[in-house]
């Protein structure tokens, strides 16, 4: 079976690139080891546990991919605010949406109901899917990448997009190269229940332990609901995880100092070690990662993928204008663009959030000292704030037109 593009991994970033490129007159074929068919939705199910912070450059594109409504159909929890603080001291910053005129600074969205909304947009469209299976081997035939199936099927293309997550089978088979670490800490991630609402605000408190984000969520039930990530050492995490509902509400209640008053009840809790990796190239010939499969940051606050639709904005943007010059798609020539445009602002962001990290788990007292001091400093600088702000909702710098407003 022959294809112009195949696309390894159907999660939001291979889903959302796959819808980009339907149009395009090119042969896309996307497989993926689940269904390829988004699930019946109930509004009364539990939430999913991993969440995604979309920013409005994220909205943007899953607007002009048809996705959008597909996803407030389901749930979605706008915020308008962010609280940060320094559980070590008495520095903190309050980021708000009314600063640039904005109406909301993102949606909290359940990874699934993103997807699921991406696959039902895919559903009888021109865009071939193959579910269900799942890539044993790569190898280069000729000018193309001979892909094997665990199921024996044979496919071929000349050019391969991996977007198949963190632990990519397309990047580990094609040999591509990585730069990662591990960060010494676990996530601890759940839906969890608070006697006090929300207020359609991130919650984040840096801890000696760790930050620790509540991120709100959208239930009939009101703004009770959060979806928590709980970074901690490994040993504590393993202590957090074996504690009774009761006791890990009582201790997560204190790590938020009570903020949203007593934590109430508890979903099932998940605990998820975390590294950060690199892909040295994005890019070779015939070949290109994006997402998770090509850079993985802190879950902290649901950020990842909102660095996985830009991948697939700009990616998309240099296949579809080279295609329109009668370029060689596979080419390095092509591939590079994205490349060149995407790896500068990932690593700043990579950067950025080793850089909170590193400063906000420093033991020594003259870092502890200049760290309050600074978040006081920053949030009384309205205008650096609002530059902030700007920068988070994309309306800071130059969108590729798939995530530009339309």
């Amino acid at each position: 079976m022959n294809a112009d593009i195949i696309i390894v991994g159907a999660g939001m970033v291979g889903s959302a690139l796959a819808l980009a490129l339907q149009d395009s007159g090119l042969a896309v074929l996307l497989l993926d080891g689940g269904p390829l068919k988004p699930a019946p939705f109930n509004p009364q199910d539990t939430f999913e546990p991993r969440v995604s912070a979309l920013s409005a450059a994220s909205q943007n594109l899953l607007t002009n991919l048809g996705a959008w409504d597909g996803i407030l159909a389901r749930r979605a929890s706008p915020y308008r605010n962010m609280q940060v603080w320094d559980g070590s001291g008495t520095g903190s910053i309050h980021f708000s949406a009314s600063s640039v005129q904005a109406e909301v600074l993102g949606h909290i969205v359940e990874n699934r109901i993103v997807q699921d909304a991406l696959l039902e947009q895919l559903q009888d469209g021109k865009v071939r899917l193959l579910p269900g299976v799942r890539l044993s081997m790569l190898r280069h035939s000729g000018n193309d990448w001979l892909l094997q199936l665990e199921d024996g099927t044979e496919l071929r293309t000349p050019l391969l997009i991996g977007a198949d997550g963190a632990n990519s089978s397309v990047r580990r088979l094609a040999g591509c190269a990585t730069r990662e670490w591990d960060y010494l800490h676990h996530a601890v991630v759940t839906s969890i229940r608070t006697e006090q609402p929300h207020q359609l605000t991130c919650w984040q408190r840096f801890t000696d332990e760790g930050p620790l984000a509540f991120l709100p969520l959208a239930h009939a039930d009101g703004e009770n609901w959060c979806s928590i990530v709980w970074s901690l050492p490994p040993e504590r995490a393993q202590q957090v995880m074996k504690l009774n509902d009761d006791e890990f509400c009582r201790q997560l209640t204190d790590a938020l100092e009570g903020r949203l008053g007593q934590v109430v009840h508890a979903d099932r809790r998940f605990s998820v070690p975390l590294r950060q990796r690199h892909a040295k190239r994005y890019v070779e010939p015939g070949l290109a990662l994006l997402g998770d499969a090509a850079h993985v940051i802190h879950p902290l606050a649901g950020q990842g993928v909102n660095l996985g639709f830009l991948d697939v904005a700009e990616l998309a943007d240099a296949l579809l204008k080279a295609v329109a010059r009668g370029e060689d798609l596979a080419s390095l020539q092509v591939l590079s663009r994205f490349e060149r445009k995407r790896m500068p602002q990932n690593l700043a962001m990579m950067a950025a959030m080793q850089g909170f990290q590193d400063l906000f788990q420093a033991d020594a007292l003259p870092l502890r000292w200049l760290r309050n001091a600074g978040l006081k400093q920053v949030d009384s600088m309205h205008e650096a704030k609002a530059i902030f702000v700007r920068q988070a909702l994309g309306l800071g710098m130059q969108l590729p037109p798939l995530a530009q407003q339309g």
